[in-house]
């Protein structure tokens, strides 16, 4: 498939916004559970903020994938049977609650913080499993149908989310930050083996399609000698990335890198500022690999002229 970098900021900067909620929501949640206290304001106020902005900045990429933006509130119309129309539900109901969370610790209501804190974060799970859905549920992409994609969407917000709250607690309040980078390094850990996982699975795919079976004809040898139009078409441009073998192996190489190994190693460095910098954009290659290797049975035919 062709890579949109709408669609990649789009999920990675509300994964990092979820993540960055539910990080401050369990250290809210720990804190009163144990008698500690809430998180200290400024980084309360500071973790809403970023959540929200990062949220908001992704549903502002998403709007540079619709051809008509006027008419986005229709996406919502079929909640009944799509994930996407799920997912344009959720989003705002995620924005909401984590605003109303925010508001009540600035008015000092602790405890209904926490309420709209728990909402928050069942709105927040279920953005993942809406997003990640989205992907899983296309049967014929083998590389998005199955159950790992949306595992990955979810440790994968989490893992930056978490780097992201270390970062800031870095400076806002600094009894946080420890913790958080230890739970960051073994989000990371988690995130790489499930990611990992995914890639292997991947490889070991087999094409269900072949042009025999494309065209009816059983004939052991087909050749294509045109595409049947002079130039390019919303085929060939839409659902192939023009990219070769060579440079999805490097992209591969580079996110596993970037997205995983080195945010780990500038953690345990004490500079979760660049950890989450290099981190951001890893994550940003690894979404374009995880488009551009799905293999869509179209390209049996268009890929092979393009």
């Amino acid at each position: 498939m062709r890579p949109a970098w709408s669609v990649i900021l789009l999920t990675t900067l509300l994964g990092v916004g979820q993540g960055l909620f539910l990080a401050l929501f369990a250290a809210d949640l720990y804190g009163a559970a144990s008698g500690a206290g809430s998180p200290a304001a400024a980084f309360v106020a500071a973790a809403v903020f970023g959540s929200l902005a990062f949220a908001g900045a992704g549903l502002a990429a998403s709007f540079f994938h619709l051809g008509r933006p006027e008419r986005a509130w229709r996406s919502a119309a079929q909640w009944r049977t799509s994930w996407l129309a799920r997912e344009v539900i959720a989003l705002p109901l995620f924005m909401a609650l984590v605003a109303a969370y925010g508001f009540l610790q600035w008015l000092g209501m602790p405890r209904a913080a926490l309420v709209a804190g728990a909402f928050a974060a069942a709105a927040c799970l279920a953005l993942f499993i809406c997003t990640g859905m989205i992907y899983a549920c296309i049967k014929f992409l083998q590389e998005w149908a199955s159950p790992l994609t949306v595992v990955n969407f979810v440790l994968l917000g989490c893992a930056s989310g978490l780097t992201a709250a270390t970062a800031l607690a870095a400076s806002l309040d600094a009894a946080l930050s420890g913790p958080y980078a230890a739970a960051a390094i073994a989000a990371i850990a988690l995130a790489a083996a499930m990611r990992i996982a995914a890639l292997v699975r991947i490889a070991r795919l087999r094409p269900l399609s072949s042009l025999q079976t494309a065209i009816g004809v059983k004939h052991p040898r087909i050749a294509q000698k045109a595409q049947g139009a002079m130039g390019g078409s919303f085929n060939t441009r839409e659902f192939f990335h023009g990219a070769g073998e060579a440079r999805l192996a490097s992209v591969k190489k580079g996110f596993l890198a970037a997205a995983f190994a080195l945010p780990a190693v500038l953690l345990v460095a004490g500079v979760p500022v660049l950890a989450f910098a290099v981190q951001f954009a890893g994550l940003l290659a690894e979404r374009w690999h995880f488009l551009a290797a799905a293999r869509h049975p179209q390209n049996l035919y268009y890929q092979a002229v393009s």
